[in-house]
Formats: C-alpha cells, sequence, structure tokens
C-alpha cells in the first residue's frame, strides 16, 4: 500500500493552566487511491478476510465510499459514532475492524471490552480529540466542582472517564435541556460550535472548552449567503458543529443520521449540505434524483484545512483495512479500569435515550417534526 508524504494540520488546543490559547499541529498520511482496475480485487481480498476471521466491518460516514459499501454488503454497519458502537457490541462477531477514527475505535472497546477491535490505521484522530488533552481537562473540571461534566462523543476514553455524561449530537439537546431543568450548571467540551448551539437552545448555564472540528468550523456564513443566493429554491442541511452563521441559515441542524433522514424526506430538489462530504455517498443513495451541493468552505486551496472531508476519515482504505485483518494490527488496547470509568457516563446516555424513545413518538410530518428531529434520533 502507498501513502502519500504526511499533510500537516492544524487545530485550536484552547487555553489552560494559564497559558494563552495555542495552534496544535498534527498530521495525517492518506493512502494513495487505487487505479480504478484495482478497486474490485482490494474489495474482494477485504471480503474474503472479513469472513475468514469472523469479523464485522463498521464504518462511519465520512470514509470512503468503497468502505461504506463493503460494510453493507458484508452484514456490516454504517452509521454514526455511537451507532457503530451499538451495533458491534450487539452483533454476535468478536472482532469488529472500525473504519473511522481512534474515538470511535475506543468507544467500540469501551461498549465491547471483550471483542477484539481493529482499525485501519490507529493514527487517524480527530482534532476534537486532540483539542482536549485529558490532564488539562481533568484539571479544568477540578477548577469547578460544583458543574455537571458533559463531553461530547468525540473524545478520548480518559476524557470521557472523567465525565458524568457522555452526549451525541442527536441527544445533547435533550440531555442539557433535561440538567437544565434541576438546575444543574454545566462544564461542555470539547466543540464550541456545538457547545454554543445547544447553550443557546436551552438557555443552560453552559461553560465551554474552546475546541473545535477541523472540517466544520471552516464552513462560512457569508459564502454561504452567497451560494444560497445562486441557489433560492435549495435547503440548507448542517452539523451543529458548524459556526452559528452557518446554523443561522439552515432549515435542518442535525446530526449525520439525522441529516440523511432529512435529505430523503425534505421536498426539495437541491440541497446544500455543511458537513463532510463523505456524508454525499448515503444522501445520494437514500436520494436519488437530488442534487446534493457541499457547503463552501476555505476553498480547496492552501489556506483550507480540510475543505470539507476530514483528512483523518481519509486515512482509511479498503489496502489497510484487509492489511490489519490479515496481520491482526492496530488493535485498540484500553486499560480495564479506564473503559469501566469511561463507559459509566455513556450507559446514562444511553439509559434516557431509551426513556426518550419510549415518551416521544414522531408524527411523521417532517416539518411539524422539526423540533423532534434536532433532538431525538440514534446515537
Amino acid at each position: 500500500m502507498q501513502a502519500r508524504q504526511p499533510r500537516p494540520i492544524e487545530f485550536d488546543l484552547p487555553a489552560t493552566a494559564g497559558c494563552p490559547s495555542a495552534v496544535g499541529r498534527a498530521w495525517a498520511r492518506v493512502p494513495e487511491p487505487l487505479p480504478a482496475g484495482e478497486q474490485a480485487a482490494a474489495a474482494d481480498r477485504a471480503r474474503a478476510l472479513l469472513e475468514r476471521e469472523g469479523a464485522v466491518l463498521v464504518a462511519h460516514y465520512y470514509v470512503d465510499a468503497a468502505l461504506q459499501e463493503l460494510a453493507e454488503q458484508t452484514g456490516g454497519c454504517v452509521g454514526d459514532s455511537l451507532e457503530m458502537a451499538r451495533f458491534g457490541r450487539d452483533h454476535p462477531a468478536r472482532t469488529l475492524i472500525v473504519a473511522g477514527v481512534r474515538f470511535m475505535g475506543e468507544t467500540a472497546k469501551i461498549l465491547s471490552p471483550d471483542k477484539r477491535i481493529l482499525m485501519p490505521d490507529l493514527d487517524a484522530t480527530c482534532s476534537l480529540d486532540l483539542g482536549c488533552p485529558a490532564a488539562d481537562f481533568a484539571a479544568w473540571c477540578d477548577a469547578q466542582p460544583d458543574r455537571t461534566v458533559v463531553v461530547y462523543a468525540n473524545t478520548s476514553a480518559a476524557v470521557k472517564a472523567r465525565a458524568d455524561w457522555v452526549v451525541t449530537s442527536s441527544i445533547a439537546l435533550d440531555v442539557i435541556a433535561e440538567l437544565h431543568a434541576r438546575g444543574e450548571k454545566i462544564l461542555w467540551a470539547p466543540d464550541r460550535h456545538l457547545g454554543d448551539y445547544v447553550q443557546r437552545q436551552t438557555g443552560a448555564d453552559m461553560r465551554l472548552w474552546q475546541g473545535s472540528c477541523v472540517v466544520h468550523d471552516e464552513f462560512k456564513g457569508t459564502e454561504l449567503e452567497l451560494m444560497r443566493a445562486e441557489h433560492p429554491r435549495a435547503k440548507v442541511l448542517a452539523h451543529p458543529e458548524s459556526p452559528a452563521a452557518v446554523l443561522a441559515q439552515a432549515d435542518v441542524v442535525g446530526s449525520t443520521t439525522q441529516l440523511i433522514d432529512a435529505a430523503r424526506k425534505l421536498d426539495t430538489q437541491i440541497l446544500i449540505v455543511a458537513t463532510d462530504q463523505g456524508i454525499l455517498h448515503k444522501m445520494r443513495a437514500q436520494a436519488p434524483g437530488k442534487t446534493f451541493l457541499a457547503a463552501p468552505t476555505a476553498g480547496d486551496s492552501a489556506t483550507c484545512k480540510s475543505c470539507a472531508h476530514c483528512p483523518w476519515m481519509a486515512m482509511n482504505a479498503l489496502s489497510n483495512l484487509a492489511d490489519a485483518l490479515e496481520g491482526g494490527r492496530n488493535e485498540i488496547r484500553l486499560d480495564t479500569e479506564l473503559g469501566l470509568r469511561a463507559k459509566a457516563p455513556i450507559d446514562r446516555m444511553l439509559d434516557f435515550a431509551e426513556r426518550r424513545k419510549r415518551r416521544v413518538q414522531a408524527s411523521g410530518d417532517l416539518a411539524g417534526d422539526t423540533a423532534l428531529f434536532a433532538r431525538v434520533g440514534p446515537a
């Protein structure tokens, strides 16, 4: 497998321990695309190895389309991070291979500690995870012991273990609204845009860690206005990790699963999508005949960190997936005690979601269920 030269990536590193905020630097080494004539052979090799190892593939919506198709063709799962982890927990396979980024592999291991969890590349990470170091986060929490700690799923196992709650974008509003109703004050980490959105929607007393996603942070409100002027009939779908200037123009704000559902149900032929372009594969499959436009970022140039596609998600490929299966490489390993502590706030969220599911039913009318789509859905 050939890989390109490492690509440097800058990410937000918030102020901690009296130090000013800074720009962190990481890298991504993306495999070279396979020639068209080799794709089928690579997929066949990966399929055979999945069968040989008794393994199941769980893939995120943002990874390469070939991996999403392989997962679906072999009885695996394509979903968001918690959907992936829950599928892996409930599937009888003893080996899971997770096509995504490292915190997703860790979450799968937290929920399935007795299973072998492999990844195509253990160096595939996330700017939200990198921008929230566990020691600095713990010190921030310790300095504010009167607040309930709520962390987003895009964090390391060590950060989850320090939290009272773990939430996903689909359930964050409901969890924070309930905590606010109880009079609890919140420490939120790590995504500042999602935290700001939740705070504005719920009115909760929240102090926000100042991390961001390198993909969503680049969407631009002014450029989106110009795109909407060019396509006046278009609807805008936005992930809540996007800046407020983008969310203010969105017709639907929601998690990846919710945005895919909205793309299928909305009565419009043109959709502008403010999230990772990897999701467009599933949207096009779910809504054939519709036109999907990627929301504008800083531009496809040297000034663009992600250009609407996560560089670490792009590190997953058919070739390194097969290599990991063949050699049993890139296994996620977690300290048992750490895994148990990280599992407690995840279980709290999953129990909350089950209670919500029993209490709330959608009417089937998308316009009438806008609030429901914003707050309830697959994790």
